[in-house]
């Protein structure tokens, strides 16, 4: 059996030695820009006659590679590779499977510093915020291979004399996994692992925005020994691939992270049963959040004020559970928002290939628009405080952007807007805190600062969140300490990195035999 799972360790880029090694992998990387990458299904290596091609948002003239649009034809296909594939794969012991996942997460910690370039240079991602992405999808390959031990083990049940009963996980068949470009390494890891952990055999279509990431795992999986066929590389738009994909009536499960939208016609789609379909197709979704912190009236405003800034700013605001509403407690409010405006300003905002720049730029220019037009709206909800300008032209640059004295029926306080922006909310009382709150059709993150025991008890029960901090940011969640995943139109509550999530990749059987 393998040692205990612990979490993976965080890079120190203080150290002289990591920050030499991370300006050599971008370097390194940085060399490789601009080739071609083809699909990788089964055995074969596919061009499919059309092509698009994924930026650099930091510089947007720089190319970081040229991918395949997967034609109808070759996403049948690798259906077939990935249905034959599974007839062996299924089969396949336990401990052979979670040996690749181990193998990979050491594959993963040799290359480290080249995933990290691959995201800063692709996703944007600062230094920091790159190498938590690698360390999380480390974490992801060493849980979910325990996992597949824990699942493969006798399953405690009721004893009875005469008979010798088993409850055993077997696996669902074939998956298409759609991951986001903002977690472009570890979520395309997770929902791979997990899959591949419980005995599925997947067609991974990472985003279109960070596929060259997605290219750089299949070449971790294959370093680890993994069988072709078993994980297919297909590249493409939804339009014209993830839609056939989703409906083909030998698809078994959609694992998706994405955005509300997206997430409900996968939902939607998924549940109509197709001319040959035997199974009711299983869809495990995380989709947006519109995520709180609220500072009660006696809350630490300093230790409170270092939460707000990271969860709100952390990656620009491209989390799904970044704080982009803070509720404040009247008694703290006019304290706490000098506090906070001065801090924001302070925010180096600037290409993420260099350390010293908190904030990089938001994924693409659709996503600028789309901020920029919230930021229009803002202007006329509430007082901005700071903020509120695209910067430069290189890239996709977005000051931190914070709208105080915001109504929470407002545009800004409602809708996602993913990105750095936050409405500050007045709240009258922790009663009326708590209920703004949970105004939402979402239910992904939230966190409290505060030390009544009685309010602390309260928000645990009655916040409606999937997770919920107290004291803490409400970003960060960490494989295997806080299972991640929200309620309402916020996914299905898939609890990833937890010792439930590998039950949705599998289907119990029970063999009873008299004896």
């Amino acid at each position: 059996m393998p040692a205990e799972f612990k979490n993976e360790p965080l890079m120190d880029f203080n150290n002289e030695e990591n920050r030499k090694k991370q300006s050599d992998a971008l370097d390194q990387v940085l060399s490789q820009l601009g080739r071609e990458h083809d699909l990788i299904i089964g055995t074969e290596k596919l061009k499919s006659g059309a092509s698009f091609k994924s930026y650099n948002p930091s510089k947007k003239s720089d190319v970081i590679g040229t991918f395949q649009s997967a034609n109808p034809e070759q996403a049948i296909h690798a259906i077939d590779v990935a249905a034959a594939a599974f007839e062996k794969w299924k089969r396949a012991p336990v401990q052979e499977r979670a040996n690749v996942l181990f193998r990979a997460a050491e594959r993963l910690r040799a290359r480290r510093f080249e995933s990290n370039a691959w995201m800063i240079l692709e996703a944007g991602k600062p230094w920091l915020e790159a190498d938590a992405d690698t360390a999380e999808a480390i974490d992801f390959c060493e849980f979910y291979g325990r996992e597949a031990l824990r699942y493969a083990e006798r399953q405690p049940l009721t004893r009875i004399k005469s008979e010798d009963n088993e409850l055993r996980y077997i696996p669902l068949g074939v998956g298409i996994v759609i991951p986001p470009w903002n977690f472009p390494c570890a979520i395309l890891v997770g929902m791979t692992t997990a899959s591949l952990a419980a005995g599925n055999t997947v067609i991974l279509k990472p985003s279109s925005d960070t596929p060259a990431t997605g290219a750089f795992f299949m070449s971790i999986l294959q370093e680890s020994g993994l069988p072709p066929g078993v994980v297919n590389y297909v590249t493409g738009s939804g339009a014209s691939v993830g839609n056939l994909l989703v409906e083909n009536p030998r698809t078994r499960f959609i694992a998706f992270t994405g955005s509300k939208e997206v997430g409900l016609h996968i939902n939607e789609t998924a549940a109509r049963t197709q001319p040959g379909q035997i199974w009711i197709k299983r869809v495990i979704a995380e989709m947006g959040g519109k995520d709180f912190i609220i500072i009660d009236e006696d809350a630490d405003l300093k230790e409170a004020l270092e939460g707000v800034i990271v969860s709100a700013f952390g990656y620009q605001g491209q989390k799904c559970s970044a704080c982009s509403r803070l509720i404040v407690h009247e008694k703290a409010y006019d304290s706490f928002i000098p506090m906070l405006a001065d801090k924001a300003k302070g925010i180096k905002v600037g290409p993420a290939t260099h350390p010293s720049n908190y904030m990089g730029p938001v994924i693409n220019d659709k996503a600028m628009q789309s901020i920029l037009r919230y930021i229009d709206i803002g202007k006329g909800e509430g007082r901005l405080v700071t903020g509120g300008r695209s910067l430069g032209e290189e890239g996709y640059f977005i000051e931190p952007t914070i709208f105080a004295d915001v109504d929470p029926s407002a545009t800004i306080a409602r809708e996602e807007i993913f990105g750095p922006v936050l409405a500050v909310i007045k709240a009258k009382n922790f009663d009326d805190a708590v209920r703004i709150a949970n105004d939402s059709e979402y239910g992904l993150t939230g966190s409290m600062y505060g030390r009544n025991r009685k309010h602390i008890d309260r928000a645990k029960d009655e916040c409606h969140a999937g997770n919920f901090y107290i004291n803490k940011k409400c970003t960060g969640a960490m494989v295997g300490v806080h299972p991640f995943g929200g309620f309402n139109m916020s996914g299905t509550d898939s609890k990833a990195g937890g010792r439930d999530y590998l039950l949705l990749f599998t289907q119990a059987k029970t063999v009873s035999e008299k004896i």
